[in-house]
């Protein structure tokens, strides 16, 4: 497993208004909640074809990305960004939501597939490598049988969560968070073993 030493922070999602709270955003949600602690702000970089902001300094700074190209074009930014910054494959992680995990549900790894997810297919074809590191968020399966499961696929990751839906996934965003700024701290494996145990607190809910 990676060290952690991640300077790329690649958040998957679409742009645009009417995208920001869908479900296949949370990638977005994420880094926008981390730049919002940080007091860091993003902005259009042309070069990069995404949103960047900035936290730390020095040797600490680390980068975060948001693609301003569509899902399925991910990779475009991804590797611009790798390049323009001089990184390693090792230095990158992305946050990306995930039909196959249950909401409330978290998994880190160090590589792996696509898993079906177009976010992820793109900056495996532009990288060459599936030998990077995610943190996968749960959002759950469409309701229904296999067959309705898949023809309302789209409809669910493009659909926003509901209200009890949006309590749970604050739960989990604030611990995504708190995992990426543990992570420089005490390592990935560590964060992982955190992470990939979080039950988000579903009394009331």
């Amino acid at each position: 497993m990676s060290k952690g030493n991640f300077k790329l922070l690649v958040g998957l999602g679409n742009p645009g208004s009417c995208y920001s709270s869908s479900r296949h955003n949370v990638g977005f949600m994420a880094l926008q909640r981390l730049a919002e602690q940080e007091s860091a702000s993003f902005s259009l970089n042309k070069k990069l074809f995404g949103q960047i902001a900035e936290i730390g300094i020095g040797l600490e700074k680390r980068r975060l990305l948001m693609p301003n190209t569509f899902m399925n074009d991910s990779g475009r930014s991804v590797q611009a960004a790798m390049q323009w910054f001089d990184l390693k494959i090792d230095q990158l992680i992305v946050i990306v939501d995930d039909m196959d995990l249950p909401l409330g549900k978290l998994r880190v790894r160090s590589e792996g597939g696509a898993g079906g997810h177009n976010g992820l297919k793109s900056i495996i074809n532009c990288l060459g490598t599936k030998s990077f590191s995610r943190l996968r968020v749960g959002i759950g399966h469409p309701i229904g049988t296999s067959v309705e499961s898949r023809s309302s696929t789209v409809s669910h990751v493009l659909g926003t969560f509901n209200a009890k839906e949006k309590v749970i996934i604050d739960d989990i965003l604030k611990e995504v968070v708190l995992g990426l700024n543990l992570i420089p701290t005490v390592g990935l494996e560590k964060t992982a073993n955190r992470i990939n145990s979080f039950k988000p607190n579903l009394e009331d809910k």
